[in-house]
């Protein structure tokens, strides 16, 4: 059901699915990178039945809340989109000019190399090797812009995206299970902490990002559940 789905909180890695004894129960997902011994991360798994129910709960909350406070539940989302919107769109459009003014800078370089050498300033041989860096740079700034755009496109498209987001969850307001349909469609990842035992009893958090919305402010939504 969560194939692709889920990662590691602490290293980002994937979790893989293992297991022995489907009727006992006993698959689960562990961190890749603890599992390989690359001791990047420490050795933690979680059961797969565990992470269904876990899931399963949080998903609920979603649904019930964009049924019952579409309105509220639009709004939250779009202060939270707008806010990290407007920091990635600076950080991008920035990125973007540099990008662009470089790609300038370096056609100049080029004609620049290009007179040295018709002149004899520049040999043909060190022509050569500094007009293919330019060109190989040019070329790498210019597949970096063309990104940048897509990124930034996307980025501002966010406010469009909680709409296609609510209609996606409304389809499911009637399922009483969570379906591998359902999870892939609404679900972009799964982060599993590590476990803690501080209390004497094993306790583990997962964090949702979910897809075209990213992470959903639960704490924030259920204020209006006792508003």
């Amino acid at each position: 059901m969560f194939s692709g789905l889920v990662f590691c909180a602490d290293c980002k890695g994937k979790m893989y699915f293992n297991g022995v004894n489907e009727k006992e129960n006993k698959w689960f997902f562990s961190c890749s990178n603890a599992r390989c011994g690359t001791k990047s991360c420490t050795s933690h798994y979680i059961r797969a039945v565990v992470l269904e129910r876990l899931v399963w709960h949080y998903t609920q909350k979603v649904i019930a809340l964009v049924t019952r406070y579409e309105a509220y539940f639009r709004s939250i989302m779009e202060q939270k989109l707008q806010a990290e919107g407007d920091t990635i769109l600076k950080t991008k459009r920035r990125q973007l000019e540099k990008a662009e003014k470089r790609i300038q800078e370096l056609d100049r370089l080029f004609v620049r190399t290009y007179e040295d050498n018709v002149s004899g300033k520049l040999s043909d041989e060190r022509f050569a090797v500094m007009s293919r860096g330019y060109e190989e740079e040019q070329q790498g700034l210019k597949e970096n812009v063309e990104i940048l755009r897509q990124e930034i496109e996307v980025q501002e498209r966010q406010i469009q995206n909680i709409d296609l987001f609510i209609e996606r969850v409304k389809k499911y307001s009637d399922l009483d299970a969570l379906t591998p349909y359902m999870a892939h469609e609404l679900i972009k990842a799964i982060y599993v902490g590590a476990p803690d035992k501080s209390s004497g009893k094993r306790r583990q958090n997962i964090c949702i990002q979910y897809d075209l919305i990213g992470f959903i402010p639960l704490d924030e939504l259920m204020k209006q559940e006792t508003a």
